[in-house]
Parts: C-alpha cells; structure tokens; sequence
C-alpha cells in the first residue's frame, strides 16, 4: 500500500519565528533583542503562548497579537498578516526552512512515500504568491490549507480531505504538528502522528521516517 508523510508547514518545515528573531530585527531595523517573545523556547516569559497552549486563545489570536506588537514597534500598523510575515521574514522566505525538512522530504519521496501539506494557515500567513518562491513544494501531492477550506485542524474533516485527496486511508499516512491540540484530529481519523518538537526538529523528522517504514512493513 502506498503510504503519505502529511506535515503541517509553519514550525514543521519552516522555521518558527521564534527562532529567527535575530533575522526579522535585521530585515525590521530594530536593535538585537527588540523582539522578546520566546513561546515554546521560553513558556514561562510569553503569557500569551501559555494561554495558547490553554486553549484559552486560537492560535490566530496570538499571531495577531505579536502582529500589532511588532508592527508597533516600526511604526507600522499591519491588518493583514502576510504583511508581518512579509517583513519579519523578508524577500527570501527559503532561508527560513528547516534543512530537516528538506532532507526528510528527500528521503520519503525517495522511498516512494507520497507527501502532503496540512495547515490552517499557509496562505494566510505568507500570501498567496510565496509558494513560487519555495520550489520543493512541487514535490507535495497535496496542500489542504485552511485558508482556503475554511476547516481548522484539529477537525477531523481537515484529517479526511487530506485521506480523500491522496486516496488513502487515515492508517496509512503519518501526521506530524507541533501543535499538540492538533494531534487530536488525527488521532480521532486513527491517522499515527508526531508531535514534533520544534526545539530538536532532528528527533521530530526521524520519528516521523521510522513510523513511515513500521507502518510500511506491516
């Protein structure tokens, strides 16, 4: 039976922004350190990210927050978040992914697995004309992008467009998040999943491998 890596992509294959605060202060102008908001790197100083992981606010509800805040902090007042992730990111939005990533991909198309994309924001977040800018994504079979469905992981319909798409059953795909809540939809399809942990994005591409392949040789 064939089998399918499904990632999500923001955390998963790109790099958090939390981690490349260094290089959105550069492409912002502000002084190193301006930016102080850690969330998984540094829970106990990010109130907001805390309340996130509470269930107490969306995921988008945080992103907008850090969207004034930083938008404030140049000036600037962003409505729409391409427009943060645009300058916080800069023109090159390939020096942000994981070269983990890349090298899972690589070696799950190389073993014939086929690839899949879920997000609820992958447009949202980035805009609609980035994806030319990343030409792995051509490797994907699938991108089901909440943006666009309308349909937030982790509902288990977002799991299924993704099985109906691939035409595989929810037993043959491996789901890797670095949302714990979202692992809940794929649990609640019996689609095996990853938590990945974006601190060892390693540990996180080789779980996912090795669950493709005991999955396979059953």
């Amino acid at each position: 039976m064939n089998r399918a890596l499904v990632l999500d992509f923001g955390g998963v294959i790109s790099k958090t922004l939390f981690e490349t605060h260094a290089l959105s202060e550069a492409a912002l102008g502000l002084p190193p350190g301006a930016l102080t908001w850690r969330g998984p790197f540094d829970p106990a100083s990010d109130a907001p990210w805390r309340a996130m992981q509470a269930g107490e606010m969306t995921e988008r509800d945080y992103w907008a927050l850090r969207m004034r805040e930083t938008g404030a902090l140049v000036g600037e007042a962003w409505s729409e978040f391409p427009q943060f992730v645009g300058r916080v990111r800069g023109a090159d939005p390939a020096a942000v992914i994981r070269p983990e990533a890349l090298a899972a991909i690589a070696e799950a198309r190389a073993a014939g697995h086929r690839l899949a994309i879920l997000s609820n924001e992958l447009d949202l977040f980035y805009g609609a004309d980035f994806r030319a800018k990343l030409p792995f994504l051509a490797d994907f079979d699938l991108i089901v992008d909440a943006t666009h469905t309308g349909i937030l992981k982790p509902d288990p319909r977002a799991f299924l467009m993704v099985t109906e798409g691939l035409g595989l059953p929810p037993a043959a795909c491996v789901f890797v998040d670095d949302q714990a809540r979202n692992l809940k939809g794929a649990e609640a399809v019996g689609m095996p999943f990853v938590h990945f942990d974006v601190t060892r994005p390693g540990d996180g591409y080789a779980r996912a491998l090795a669950l493709l392949e005991q999955e396979t040789a059953r």
